[in-house]
């Protein structure tokens, strides 16, 4: 295991469900960013790809991961159990902590569109010990009551022009208790298309981990 620098990522598998995954470890992380994409996304995911490059020029290690096993992903159902999606991302997270290169290292997810719904259930799940979560376009709204239950400090990212979305992560933010921030990028859709718009992201997430992965023994 192991990168030898920012820019080089490894393929991993992570049991009990062969889930596949990209782990990327620079010289010394700060912490680790587990990624939960959206509907009809996953650990190839372009944008999400250039996030994880960028929290790793920032300190971070990075592991992108498919939520679904191959022959789930055609099924909707599947797609939108933000149940099921959130357990296989505590999967990834136990499996994390059982590695001598991630195991000490304090954990932060990065959600994105119905993958930050599945995050911040996972994160409000007792024994998941999240330091911070990212949320970018994301639908917070799908955490449901577990929203009261996170207590990990919590970024949500909404593109300007993303108005549906952005009144659902407002009326998500009221219901939760934990440090919450929400930054609405101007000019940007949804996907984060724009140029220069992602990089904005990357900065405010790189940011906002940087401040939240604090080693475990500080």
């Amino acid at each position: 295991m192991g990168a030898s620098n920012v820019g080089e990522v490894q393929a991993v598998r992570i049991a009990p469900n062969d889930l596949e995954g990209l782990l990327g470890i620079g010289d010394a992380p700060k912490g680790l960013v587990i990624f939960a994409h959206g509907s009809g996304s996953g650990r190839f995911s372009p944008r999400n790809n250039q996030v994880a490059e960028g929290l790793r020029r920032a300190g971070m290690a990075t592991l992108l991961l498919d939520l679904l096993l191959p022959e789930e992903e055609d099924s909707r159902a599947r797609v939108f159990d933000i149940p099921l999606l959130a357990s296989r991302l505590l999967e990834a997270t136990h499996w994390a902590r059982r590695q001598a290169e991630l195991g000490t290292l304090p954990i932060g997810y990065f959600g994105a569109s119905t993958g930050a719904g599945a995050a911040l259930v996972a994160a409000a799940h007792s024994d998941a010990a999240i330091a911070a979560v990212v949320s970018r376009g994301g639908r917070p709204d799908l955490a449901g009551n577990a929203l009261g239950r996170v207590k990990a400090p919590t970024l949500l990212i909404v593109g300007g022009l993303d108005t549906a979305v952005i009144e659902l992560n407002r009326e998500a933010m009221a219901q939760m208790h934990a440090e919450k921030q929400l930054v609405i990028v101007p000019g940007a859709t949804h996907l984060f298309e724009e140029p220069g718009t992602l990089g904005q992201v990357t900065k405010l997430a790189a940011g906002w981990f940087a401040k939240h992965l604090a080693p475990a023994h500080a």
